[in-house]
């Protein structure tokens, strides 16, 4: 099946280039601005800064947040400050930010899916992500890594739905429900003609344990989860669902190489309330862009296997929605429903 968009970073040095084009594109669109819109970006930031973080602390985006946070302070010469509001899978705090007022003082970052895929199945949500919430940017960017148990005889997916058709018995497959992880390996699987065995899990790293103890057959989650167990070879990644090869993954084939289009992944979002001034966006926009850029903050992302994403706004809302609906499908035909 045929993704809708699929965005992801290019190597390093390129992506720094197109980043800091991304920052000057949006230096110039605030040339053009009236006056007042002007005047509130020149204005901005004169107090504090609260980054919203709707998990708990010593996750990536937590981890993401505070590196950024800082960086944001030392640019904007202001204290920024990381917020925790964990809980409802990351819609709580979402819903406070969206309902927060729009001038650039309360930022959202999170995993995108959680803004994609939640309108799908969380019934009732409180707030619309589309329409209540503003992308910045998108400084982090990490595949999932489809990883099985290291005695699994297959090295890549053909071999896998090879060996699931043969085997006579489905193959198990872990990963929290209504995740990215289960719609994706749902739609691997379908491509290539099989189905998964799917293990709920509270989180992926109870999947990922027990892949490690020969418990389950699979999983797929991010390499930042997964290349300690791959390294340790207490796993065998198989495939990456980056559009072309990861750099911290070196040799393991992209999904996208047998499964045209496949990408999927963790997106760590920076986003603001609806209406909030598109000067003051542009300016935090521009301010991440030269951010992300810096050699060292490259490596800390690199420590989180991540790499930055050069969308723009514009680029990041019709991503948004192509995603949305390209996972509503796959929720609405596998009738999938959250915990």
């Amino acid at each position: 099946m045929k993704a809708e968009i699929s965005t992801t970073p290019p190597v390093p040095a390129m992506a720094r280039r197109a980043l800091l084009g991304m920052a000057a594109v949006a230096m110039l669109a605030g040339a053009s601005l009236p006056v007042h819109a002007q005047d509130a970006a020149a204005n901005y930031p004169n107090k504090m800064i609260r980054i919203i973080v709707p998990n708990p602390p010593g996750g990536t985006s937590d981890v993401l947040g505070r590196l950024l946070g800082k960086e944001l302070g030392d640019a904007f010469k202001q204290t920024v400050i990381v917020e925790n509001k964990a809980g409802g899978n990351g819609h709580i705090g979402a819903a406070f930010v969206a309902k927060s007022a729009p001038d650039g003082y309360t930022l959202l970052l999170l995993d995108m899916s959680v803004l994609t895929i939640g309108p799908s199945v969380v019934p009732q949500l409180t707030y619309n992500p589309e329409k209540d919430l503003a992308p910045i940017a998108i400084p982090a960017y990490s595949p999932h890594l489809l990883v099985v148990r290291k005695d699994l005889p297959v090295k890549n997916i053909d071999e896998l739905a090879a060996y699931a058709k043969k085997s006579g018995k489905p193959v198990s497959f872990g990963t929290p429900l209504a995740s990215i992880s289960q719609l994706a390996g749902i739609l691997l699987a379908q491509n290539r003609g099989f189905e998964f065995n799917v293990i709920g899990y509270k989180g992926g790293s109870q999947a990922l344990a027990d892949l490690a103890g020969g418990q389950i057959d699979s999983a797929m989650a991010s390499v930042v989860a997964t290349n300690p167990l791959v390294q340790g070879g207490k796993v065998k990644a198989i495939a990456v669902t980056s559009a072309k090869p990861f750099a911290a993954t070196p040799g393991v084939p992209t999904v996208a190489s047998q499964i045209p289009d496949f990408v999927t992944g963790s997106w760590q979002g920076l986003l603001a309330p609806a209406n909030t001034p598109p000067a003051v966006l542009d300016k935090l926009q521009t301010a991440v862009a030269r951010i992300v850029a810096q050699p060292e903050f490259a490596r800390h992302l690199q420590e989180l296997g991540s790499e930055p994403s050069p969308m723009t706004r514009q680029q990041i809302a019709e991503w948004m929605r192509a995603e949305s609906q390209r996972w509503g499908k796959v929720v609405k035909d596998n009738n999938i429903k959250a915990e």
